[in-house]
């Protein structure tokens, strides 16, 4: 499916309908196969021991679901996520990025179905797995 919306275009929208997660996030890759986002490490992220906490993970995987969503719908904002399961499976590096990669398994006319993986950047073991599904406004 081609895209409706590009990483140049994504990012301005985020600000517009996100404003308080400003900074937090940027796009690497944004194509038809895959969406490669990014956590910046910042300390706001962190829990005790120096590592990125879970709900920092999490924001950072339903951020991505919700961008590959809109990469292929278009500027409809009210979109919501309606479900996540996320399992946390290792510790992410201290101090690195946290980065996403993001598949749209299913694009259908009321749900989006997404999966993600969460990676420290230099790391190939993977510190997450999230399975996503986004609600869509109707088409009028």
């Amino acid at each position: 499916m081609a895209l409706k919306m590009t990483a140049e275009e994504m990012a301005p929208f985020l600000d517009e309908v996100f404003p308080q997660v400003r900074g937090m996030f940027g796009i690497d890759r944004l194509d038809e196969d895959l969406l490669v986002m990014r956590l910046y490490q910042n300390e706001r992220h962190l829990r005790p021991g120096g590592t990125v906490s879970g709900p920092a993970m999490f924001g950072l995987a339903d951020v991505a679901a919700y961008v590959a969503t809109m990469a292929r719908i278009g500027r409809q904002a009210l979109a919501v996520t309606t479900n996540c399961s996320i399992d946390f499976m290792r510790k992410p590096v201290a101090g690195a990025d946290v980065l996403v990669q993001c598949r749209v398994l299913k694009l259908g006319r009321s749900l989006s179905v997404c999966d993600c993986l969460l990676f420290s950047e230099g790391d190939d073991k993977p510190v997450a797995r999230a399975s996503l599904t986004y609600s869509l406004p109707p088409v009028t």
